[in-house]
């Protein structure tokens, strides 16, 4: 992996190296484009609605995993109802993105069968969309709640000033509700499929090693992965696992193609895995 210095968002400096006709300064375009207004109206609700009360409600509703009970594959598979409205780079259904994910990590990583798992699981749960959650409160960029919106959270200076914790003065300073270095485990995120898909697989004990949960639970988190915000919550384990966050990363964003995989011919392989660390019927 090398960085290059190409400009303000340094998650464009991490690329696999795969074919790709799209040019890596082409993705994360939120300046314009034709999926521009969907994306910007879809976090503007976002910014608006994602506050301390509203996280804590939802954490409530969804952590106890008593919603439902599905097998991994079935969950990946369903989201071929679901086209992400946050997304700038795509306009097809979410599934596909999970295999071209696992496929381009696959590729450089082929002794982490685990890696390659959380490449294809990693946004399963924006399933919460297709059970009435609205995409504001599933997908998305994360950001902390309760502490100061930073500037590199997308659209920061547009879409904010609706938000009631905007005029809270217990929730605008640097550290907010946290202490230094408390460590993201203590930190509320914004509400989406990261943290619930993280907590699912806390609750069904999947064996998925912590690079992984991390993974999951923080690949959405691009002002802190990708901008090197709030970094004074981290403490010593979250920063020893954000490389492997950025590693991840580039997969996330650079396999994202037009060209669909054989979703049929690579699901063998992948439910193998998927026997390996989420065995049978989970709870969701």
């Amino acid at each position: 992996m090398r960085v290059v210095n190409i400009g303000p968002d340094p998650s464009l400096a991490y690329r696999p190296n795969l074919e790709d006709s799209k040019e890596k300064e082409d993705y994360r375009n939120f300046v314009d484009g034709s999926l521009f207004n969907r994306v910007f109206k879809t976090y503007s609700v976002m910014h608006t609605n994602q506050t301390v009360d509203f996280v804590q409600r939802k954490h409530t509703e969804w952590t106890p995993c008593n919603h439902l009970q599905m097998g991994m594959m079935d969950a990946i598979m369903s989201l071929d109802q679901l086209v992400d409205e946050s997304d700038p780079d795509v306009d097809f259904p979410n599934s596909f993105h999970a295999f071209q994910t696992a496929e381009g990590i696959r590729k450089e990583h082929p002794d982490k069968d685990w890696f390659q798992l959380v490449g294809l699981i990693h946004d399963v749960g924006k399933i919460l969309a297709l059970w009435d959650e609205p995409q504001w409160a599933v997908v998305g960029d994360t950001f902390p709640v309760g502490c100061k919106f930073q500037t590199s959270i997308v659209f920061r200076d547009s879409t904010f000033q609706d938000n009631p914790d905007e005029k809270n003065p217990r929730y605008k300073t640097e550290y907010g509700i946290y202490e230094p270095n408390c460590g993201l485990d203590n930190v509320l995120m914004s509400w989406g499929h990261d943290e619930y898909l993280y907590r699912v697989m806390k609750f069904n004990k999947c064996p998925i090693p912590e690079e992984g949960l991390y993974m999951i639970r923080f690949h959405s988190f691009y002002p802190w992965h990708s901008h090197g915000d709030y970094t004074h919550l981290c403490n010593d384990k979250d920063l020893q696992m954000l490389p492997w966050v950025k590693e991840f990363n580039k997969f996330d964003l650079y396999t994202k193609t037009t060209e669909l995989p054989n979703v049929d011919e690579l699901r063998p392989y992948y439910q193998s895995l998927i026997d390996k660390y989420c065995p049978g019927v989970l709870q969701w």
